[in-house]
């Protein structure tokens, strides 16, 4: 099975696991809550830097990073017409930045990692016409 195949299978394995915990009522709450939201020092001892996205904490944290990420970035090409780039961002890196950070900071969350690494991150600029508001009437 090709890496991308797998990397359908794992987000279809996910969704399932997500539907079905839902469903149940007894879901995890890392699950349920968000696992950018979780607190640094339960979240710590769960990733595993270098094991890659056939670890499901860090196939989350990645899958749910590149969900915030995007809206983030609607946020700052309306705001300020530029973006970060989401494919220059692999899951080594948001999976090593987080557990550096949650292991130098456990009573912290990793989003407070994240929203650093987007207000640092080289942004690409558009122009404002180029810019959609997905509200716009």
């Amino acid at each position: 099975m090709s890496s991308s195949w797998k990397r359908v299978a794992l987000a279809a394995a996910i969704g399932a696991a997500l539907a079905a915990g839902a469903s149940a009522g007894r879901a995890d709450p890392l699950l349920r809550q968000g696992i950018g939201l979780q607190s640094c020092e339960k979240l710590t001892p769960q990733l595993k830097p270098g094991a890659g996205l056939d670890h499901l904490p860090n196939a989350l944290l990645f899958y749910w990073f590149q969900g915030y990420i995007s809206a983030a970035n609607i946020h700052l090409l309306n705001e300020y017409t530029d973006y970060v780039d989401v494919g220059a961002v692999d899951e080594p890196t948001i999976t090593k930045l987080v557990a550096d950070f949650c292991q130098a900071n456990p009573g912290k969350q990793p989003v407070n990692a994240i929203d650093k690494f987007i207000q640092d991150a080289t942004k690409i600029d558009v122009k404002e016409s180029d810019a959609f508001d997905p509200w716009e009437h």
